[in-house]
Order: C-alpha cells, then sequence, then structure tokens
C-alpha cells in the first residue's frame, strides 16, 4: 500500500523517466564508485613508490617526482583523493545533518576539498618544475 501511495505522489513525467527525487543519486553513487576504482591503482602505485624511495634523499626523490609520468601520476591522486572524500563526507553530512547548518556544511566541504585538492596539486606542480 505505501509503495502504491509513493508513486503516486511524483509526477508523470518522474515516473515515466524513472527518476527519484533528487535526480542525482544515481550520478553521486556512480562518481564514488568511479572515483574509488580510480583511487585503488594510484595508491598502490603511491605505496610502491613510498617504499622504494624510503632512505633516499630529497634530491634523489624529486628527479622521480620530475619525471612527467609520475607528476601526473601525484596529480591524479591528489585531485581523486580529494574528490571521492567530499562524496563521501556530503553523504555522511546529508544522512546525519538535519539543520540549517547542513547547507553550510556541505559548502564548507566542497570548499576545503577544492583548496587541499589545488594546494595539492601545485605543491606537486611546483615540486616538479622548481625542484
Amino acid at each position: 500500500m505505501t509503495r502504491h501511495l509513493a508513486r503516486n505522489t511524483r509526477s508523470p513525467l518522474a515516473h515515466a523517466i524513472g527518476l527519484g527525487s533528487t535526480r542525482s543519486g544515481v550520478a553521486h553513487w556512480w562518481a564514488l564508485r568511479v572515483s574509488a576504482i580510480a583511487l585503488v591503482p594510484l595508491t598502490l602505485w603511491f605505496a610502491a613508490a613510498l617504499i622504494l624511495h624510503t632512505g633516499s634523499s630529497h634530491a634523489e626523490f624529486t628527479a622521480w617526482l620530475r619525471l612527467p609520468r609520475n607528476t601526473i601520476a601525484m596529480v591524479l591522486l591528489v585531485v581523486a583523493a580529494f574528490h571521492h572524500t567530499g562524496l563521501g563526507v556530503q553523504v555522511v553530512i546529508e544522512d546525519y545533518m538535519h539543520s540549517t547548518a547542513r547547507f553550510a556544511a556541505l559548502v564548507l566541504l566542497r570548499l576545503g576539498c577544492i583548496a587541499l585538492a589545488l594546494a595539492g596539486s601545485l605543491a606537486t606542480l611546483a615540486i616538479a618544475f622548481n625542484g
């Protein structure tokens, strides 16, 4: 009975298209999964790089980071990590905050993740191009 009532509250267009009330749940779910899949090889690459460079000097590590494939992989890791973090924490905020502070928390989360991803990417690029 409840399921039937829920269907009747949706607009005919939403019912025909099959969209729920938010219209972004599936996209958010896919973005979270895709970023998680992207993080698997990037994190393994980073962990292996840290293990291989244990005990190396600063000059050796920066020379390694200056290689284009390593610079690109590091920037991708930083961006994917903060994108994934933002998506995951957004779900927690939306599920557990039910006040007017929810909007402010989501804005601060988004701005914080963007700022940290930008800072990490710029730091990587600065090391890669300036040493």
